[in-house]
């Protein structure tokens, strides 16, 4: 999707319904800031507040997504093309995320080993090697905690089984048994418990 092209066309519809920023930012609870990103290009509306937005432009979604006015005659072929891009666009996304979750898992690995071994070797006194040792396992929990609602979210779980793609919920995700990215859960479609390997596309 062109963010350029559907910047200006948020800005167009705008003026077109005689809105200043301020005043769509109000009736839709943003800011004024947001609605100047999305029409200079560099962000895009949340999906949450997608059709509240196009409610108050008088557009469609579909058009929304299309940066333009859309005629009958291609209106459902461009249905299909937004379809796909909004299907790639979120595919790149989880890819990144999940990226981010292995950067995430490093880094707090890293400073608890390191923080470990300064308490293991260098002399100081016991309370302070605990203090060392605490300091590390606070951010790695909480970073292993960020990493696993990351893995959650992004992509899916195929079962087994059956082959359904499903997004299971975090404490399925948090307790089951796992090797890497695969892990032993329910699939909720057949009921059948298998290792559950994380894919990105749901086809």
């Amino acid at each position: 999707m062109d963010q350029i092209k559907i910047g200006k066309f948020i800005a167009e519809c705008r003026k077109n319904n005689n809105l200043t920023q301020m005043q769509l930012a109000e009736k839709l609870n943003i800011t004024d800031r947001a609605i100047s990103k999305w029409e200079n290009g560099k962000a895009m509306p949340d999906s949450s507040i997608m059709l509240e937005l196009c409610s108050e432009l008088k557009i469609s979604v579909n058009e929304l997504l299309s940066g333009e006015v859309l005629e009958m005659n291609n209106y459902n072929e461009r249905i299909e093309q937004n379809l796909i891009e909004m299907i790639k666009q979120k595919e790149l996304s989880d890819k990144r995320l999940l990226t981010m979750e292995i950067v995430i898992g490093v880094l707090v690995s890293l400073v608890l080993f390191i923080l470990i071994f300064i308490a293991s070797f260098v002399e100081m006194t016991d309370w302070l090697r605990i203090i060392l040792i605490i300091t590390g396992l606070i951010p790695f929990i909480i970073g292993m905690l960020f990493a696993i609602r990351i893995e959650q979210t992004a992509g899916y779980y195929e079962c087994q089984k059956c082959h359904h793609k499903y997004i299971p919920t975090y404490s399925s995700v948090l307790w089951a048994m796992h090797m890497n990215r695969t892990r032993y859960m329910k699939c909720p479609k057949c009921n059948q418990r298998s290792w559950q390997k994380k894919v990105i596309t749901k086809e």
